[in-house]
Parts: C-alpha cells; structure tokens; sequence
C-alpha cells in the first residue's frame, strides 16, 4: 500500500485547492482499505475516504489525519447479461463506457460526472434527470466497526444527494446494479449528447468542485444566485461562475477561506433578496 507523508491535497481535488495530509494512503484491495483504516486508529488520528475528489474542499491547512484514497486496484466490474457488479474505485465515466459497450442502457446520466462509483452511491449522484436509485440494486459497505454488510436498495435510505451511507459513515466497496438493454451506438450517441451539454453550460475551463450548492425546493439555486446580481461575483481568485451561476469557480489561486467567504456571502445575499437558505452540496472538510 502507498502511504506518503504531508501530502499536499490540492493535487487530489477538482477544485485544486487543500493543504498537506498528515499521511495519505492508497489501497489497492479491501483487505488494504481494512489495514488503512487499522492505521489511523493505531495512530489516533482521523480519516477521511477520498475517490477523486471532485465534491471536496479541504482547508488550506490540510488534514491533520488519514487520507485514503480508494481508486486504482478497486476498479474491478463484472457483467452478466443485464446484472452488473463494479467496486467502488471505478470512475463513472470509465463504468459507462463499458456499459455501453456491452449495450446496456440507464447509466448514461453519469457518463460526464467526475467521480467514482464509492462517492456517487453515498450522495446518490444524479444528472440530467438520472440517479444512481434509479439502477442500483444493492451495495456492499464496510461499517464503523469493520464489518463488511450488503444493504439492499431500500435500506440504502437513497434521497436527494443523501443516503444511509454518509449518515451511519458506511463506505462503499462496491455495488450491484440492473440495466435496461439498448443498442450501443444509440446510447454512446445520448452520452455524447449529455456531454456535450454540459461543455456548453458548465465552466469546466476552470478547477470547481461540480454545483457548489444543493437545489433548494422550488428553486433552481443557479438562477437565484444570478438573480441576486452575483454573476462574476469574486473574493480573492474564487468567483461565481459567469457561465453559470450554480458554481464557484478557481481563477487560479483561490484559497479555501477564499471559497468558503464566497460560499457564506452568496447564502447571506440570496436569502436576504428571496428568503431561501442554500445548502452547499460541496464537501468542507
């Protein structure tokens, strides 16, 4: 297993912004993810489990704990017929096109997402009116206390971005799902499509950690934020994005007190003008 010291995490985040990790490990299988966390206890030190880091922001101080990062080596998927089992550090991209591949269809929405299978069942990711509650079947979790449980769909508790997952602080090594079959030409043709989209209406030119806030009901956070007068709005190198409200972008050398002053004047200003309290969806750590 790879462990590396005062590892810096602006490396490993979308947003490319984060301090030193005390210690960063890579586990490479479920065993190793076991010994990783064994590690931290021994050390009396928290953890944090990390995929790519695409919903993060971690202080500018960096993590005084554990950091573990589940990806390469727990990337395995198999098929058989419609039924489709992948561990938790596959990305989603990677899992669509292989999904495609094999013609099955229902997992395109997540084909632009950038994250892994881990992060996207504990906060049921979703896009462009697709869930992971939409084809997951089961997921195979390790608890507080070691143990290693399957938990039906149902049990899952999987909502708007929210699941029993992140509540009891289960993580996930892997997921069985079922799909619809399709021809897969005409589902590549809905990823591209899908991509497409969200190049032109996403400031994907600039590191961002994804829709910096929940959608509140009723509203679409991205237009409130723009009807507030907010567009462009900047503290230090963080902004709110010019291309679309919902996020908020790096420049290039913004701070993650940069990001958080940001996130907490956009709160302040948007309730004042409409009464709605917005809820970050990022991750601050």
């Amino acid at each position: 297993m790879i462990i590396r010291e005062q590892e810096l995490l602006s490396g490993h985040t979308t947003f490319r912004i984060g301090g030193p990790a005390k210690y960063y490990l890579v586990p490479e299988s479920i065993d190793e993810v076991k010994q990783a966390i064994a590690f931290a206890k021994e050390k009396k030190l928290p953890f944090y489990v990390l995929g790519k880091g695409s919903n993060m922001l971690f202080s500018d101080e960096g993590y005084e704990g554990v950091i573990i990062e589940i990806g390469k080596g727990l990337e395995k998927i198999s098929i058989e017929g419609t039924k489709v089992k992948a561990q938790s550090g596959i990305s989603l991209s990677a899992m669509a096109v292989k999904l495609a591949d094999a013609g099955l269809a229902g997992f395109e929405f997540a084909s632009g997402i950038p994250g892994t299978l881990g992060g996207a069942v504990a906060m049921n990711a979703g896009a462009y009116g697709g869930e992971i509650k939409d084809c997951i079947v089961s997921a195979t979790v390790l608890t507080e206390a070691g143990d290693t449980i399957e938990l039906a769909k149902d049990e899952l508790q999987l909502g708007y971005r929210t699941s029993v997952i992140q509540k009891a602080h289960y993580i996930v090594l892997g997921a069985e799902f079922s799909f619809g079959k399709g021809e897969t030409s005409a589902i590549k043709k809905i990823m591209k499509e899908l991509n497409q989209r969200r190049r032109e209406k996403q400031p994907l030119e600039y590191p961002s950690a994804g829709s910096t806030f929940k959608r509140p009901e009723g509203y679409f956070a991205g237009k409130l934020i723009q009807d507030a007068g907010l567009k462009g709005y900047r503290v230090g190198d963080a902004q709110v994005s010019e291309k679309h409200c919902g996020f908020v972008v790096n420049r290039g050398s913004a701070t993650a007190d940069d990001v958080k002053q940001l996130i907490a004047e956009v709160q302040t200003k948007v309730k004042d003008a409409f009464g709605v309290e917005l809820e970050p969806e990022v991750r601050i750590l």
